[in-house]
């Protein structure tokens, strides 16, 4: 959709755990590019791609291995602007006519600092505390490294322009043919003007931001017009971000041709199936099917305490529900889906396998090939930061576009050991109060992730100069930019106490209150 109206980047990616950070920094500056493993680039795939520049990932293996990975030669032949980050720089070096040598006497790993030796523009903007008299660090700047192999002598055409105590060819640059290469990692948030170099590379390569959520709008319509035609399309409603926002897109693009099937497996939060059939059915006019088919899933999960085998009940079920009440629907031809590009990215792992787990997770556990249906994914492009933004393009309200991100099993998850009707309802009223409680803070939006958990266990407690033995909750909140890792959110302890009193005074059934302050690793974002 984006390749015939927009200017593009390739990210050629070499195995780095943080190369997904590269496409989210180049998407804040409205440029669009696309992340690819080397072993897919191949020469007619430039020619097909037409990249205006080219940026070379880190990666975790070594140059001097015979047989790693490498770009294509033609990469150095097109004439645009090419940046080798890490792994990226060395392969560069290597393939050009330099040298990189294995060890560990400059290896460097984590926190460096970098000092220019001639001006350049990739690194405008950069050591700009040079002769101010500002200590130890005037005229030089903060960097992430992680390497182990470092260039021992750079190609023909390339001069050094900044140097650290572990990599004597930290910056170096062929700038005539604009091509640059980094020792350091500049998409990690520890290297803090990391930003500013990708923005300098990008005007070097002549780009002019227009990836905007108001022009991808308009070409998202357009595709999904010419793709969908007259047929009818269901969607897959979860009330989320990413289902949300794809139904409104579709809607607007094809009208009364998409229906939505809003699933309720009983395992969702106090009042939250009423609030998303409302805002459909209210605000957008969508047609709609509200499948309560809460004593199903409460029936079929009576008695399990295994948290896999709560998954699988729900997914299955899920599966069957959606079919019976999609075949409800003539002349169905289409399933919508919500998938992202993160999704898309994962699903052709670095290793060229696709995987397994995120792809089955994101296709709605195989509805398309049981039902025969083809895929309408219009966010497939996007990062959830722009899913968002094209949220508000939207029109959607603000209290929908921020959610947190709320799990597919729902409560289940947050219900460790068997799941009961008693203790769902106690942990809907007590997540209310604490979500409540952050947003009386002003501090929901700070927050990636918030929620109370019925822990599997009773405690005794005095109320009311009685006697009590009645559930403990955990609280978990967490900071995070995908999920992928995360740290715990630092409430005060005044906060803490406010809310568990109110927890304790407000939810019969609950006597004590816990905080989850694990980070992800070694923890996981939810309980089960």
């Amino acid at each position: 959709m984006t390749s015939m109206t927009h200017d593009r980047l390739l990210i050629i990616d070499f195995g780095s755990q943080v190369t997904q950070l590269i496409a989210r920094r180049l998407r804040e500056l409205n440029v669009y590019c696309e992340i690819h493993p080397y072993q897919n680039v191949s020469d007619d795939f430039l020619a097909t791609f037409a990249p205006k520049a080219i940026i070379l990932s880190g990666g975790p293996d070594s140059v001097t291995r015979e047989g790693s990975p490498r770009p294509p030669a033609r990469t150095f032949e097109l004439g645009v602007p090419v940046l080798g980050i890490c792994y990226g720089q060395q392969v560069m070096m290597e393939m050009l006519g330099g040298k990189v040598e294995s060890g560990h006497g400059t290896a460097e790993f984590g926190r460096a600092y970098v000092t220019p030796k001639e001006p350049l523009d990739l690194m405008q903007g950069w050591f700009t505390g040079a002769g101010t008299g500002a200590g130890k660090d005037a005229g030089r700047e903060q960097v992430w490294m992680s390497h182990g192999d470092h260039v021992a002598q750079i190609a023909p055409g390339f001069e050094v322009y900044g140097t650290s105590p572990g990599a004597p060819f930290a910056i170096t640059a062929d700038a005539a043919r604009h091509f640059y290469a980094v020792q350091f990692h500049p998409e990690v948030h520890h290297t803090p003007k990391g930003a500013s170099l990708f923005a300098n590379f990008v005007h070097i390569a002549g780009f002019s931001g227009d990836w905007t959520m108001g022009a991808y709008r308009d070409e998202a319509i357009k595709a999904i017009r010419e793709q969908v035609g007259d047929k009818q399309v269901i969607c897959g409603l979860s009330g989320g971000v990413d289902s949300s926002v794809a139904a409104v897109l579709i809607h607007e693009a094809i009208g009364d041709q998409l229906t939505c099937v809003f699933v309720d497996h009983g395992l969702l939060r106090l009042n939250e199936a009423d609030e998303v059939v409302k805002m459909f059915r209210d605000n957008y006019n969508i047609p709609l099917i509200h499948a309560d088919e809460s004593e199903l899933f409460l029936g079929e999960l009576e008695g399990v305490s295994d948290p896999e085998t709560k998954r699988k009940i729900i997914g299955r079920l899920f599966i069957d529900v959606f079919q019976k009440y999609a075949n409800e629907i003539e002349g169905a031809e289409f399933l919508a889906q919500g998938t992202l590009y993160p999704d898309v990215i994962e699903s052709v792992s670095f290793s060229g396998g696709p995987s397994v787990t995120i792809k089955s997770h994101h296709n709605v556990g195989g509805l398309p090939e049981k039902m025969g249906l083809k895929l309408v994914e219009p966010l497939r492009e996007l990062f959830k930061d722009e899913v968002r933004a094209l949220g508000r393009e939207l029109g959607l309200p603000a209290s929908f576009i921020g959610r947190h991100p709320f799990p597919g099993p729902g409560l289940a998850i947050r219900c460790p050991g068997e799941i009961t009707r008693e203790k769902l309802e106690i942990l809907r009223k007590a997540d209310a109060v604490y979500i409540d409680q952050i947003r009386k803070h002003g501090l929901y939006d700070e927050i990636w992730q918030a929620f109370a958990a019925i822990l599997p266990m009773r405690t005794v407690g005095v109320m009311g100069d009685g006697r009590t033995y009645d559930f403990a909750l955990g609280l978990r909140a967490v900071t995070s930019v995908d999920g992928m890792t995360a740290d715990y959110y630092p409430f005060t302890h005044e906060f803490l106490g406010e809310t568990s009193t109110r927890i304790i005074n407000e939810v019969p059934g609950i006597n004590r209150v816990f905080y989850d302050c694990t980070s992800k690793p070694p923890g996981t974002i939810e309980l089960e």
